[in-house]
């Protein structure tokens, strides 16, 4: 194998799966309009699966980082210039529009993707997908649909629990260092839309979409036993992560480009 070939060997079989992946999102798109729909007892399983398992880790992490970063350090900073009342203001960009989706989709990444991964890599590995085929049975539209729609849900409502815990973080911080509630209401408030709320709700619908396709992928194509199992799991973890952040900045830029007027801060 020439030097050149070992050199763009890898960006040739990340291009490959990306291309992959994006089928896998045509053929799980077109699966869930196209009737029959037999997915939902299994819907709703995945969805309740993922509730019950993130709902927790998710509070803690919205609350703690919205408390240390956007929260602690802000009022500190806007300390310096005599304004701490602005936190609120501050408060509508980091909770409402970034970290919010961000930790929303980490979370569920971390948690209900890696399950999803290993649910369906240990049943790749035991050639349960093959067998399903055999059946004539869409393991798209029986696996892989339910687990997409799910964690899109899920994502969303998540992200309206993550905003309201991370606005606490927000109050928390304002009450450590002896400031009143109300001027963070008030700048809060004012700076506030239903731009910005819609905006988060989108990109977390989204987030979860990919979260979703890039574990099912990996795990659909998990192969080497139980190690590889394991290996799809990280790499599903990790490709997700990077999804979800170029998402975020391609979205915000478009968001902030259509919507001028959420740039200005009052």
């Amino acid at each position: 194998m020439s030097v050149v070939t070992r050199v763009f060997n890898p960006a040739r079989e990340s291009l490959a799966e990306v291309g992959s992946m994006m089928l896998l999102t045509g053929r799980t798109v077109s699966s869930a309009l196209r009737p029959p729909f037999p997915y939902g007892p299994e819907f709703v399983g995945q969805f309740l699966f993922t509730l019950r398992l993130c709902w927790l880790p998710l509070l803690i992490s919205t609350v703690a980082i919205n408390f240390g970063a956007p929260g602690l350090q802000a009022i500190n900073f806007l300390n310096l210039f005599g304004a701490p009342d602005r936190l609120g203001a501050f408060f509508v960009v980091a909770a409402v529009r970034e970290f919010a989706p961000i930790v929303t989709a980490v979370v569920v990444a971390g948690v209900a993707g890696t399950a999803i991964t290993a649910d369906l890599g240990a049943r790749k590995i035991r050639e349960e997908l093959d067998a399903l085929q055999v059946l004539g049975v869409d393991p798209v539209k029986n696996l892989v649909v339910p687990r997409f729609l799910a964690l899109m849900v899920v994502a969303a409502l998540f992200d309206i629990y993550a905003v309201m815990f991370g606005i606490s973080g927000g109050l928390i911080a304002t009450a450590v260092n002896g400031e009143p509630f109300a001027p963070f209401f008030s700048t809060f408030l004012t700076n506030a839309s239903l731009t910005d709320l819609w905006g988060s709700l989108i990109k977390c619908l989204l987030f979860g979409a990919i979260v979703a396709i890039v574990c099912c992928y990996k795990g659909m194509t998990a192969s080497g036993g139980a190690e590889g199992v394991g290996r799809a799991v990280n790499q599903a973890v990790v490709i997700a992560f990077i999804g979800v952040f170029a998402f975020n900045y391609v979205f915000t830029q478009t968001l902030l480009a259509t919507h001028p007027e959420l740039q200005v801060i009052r």
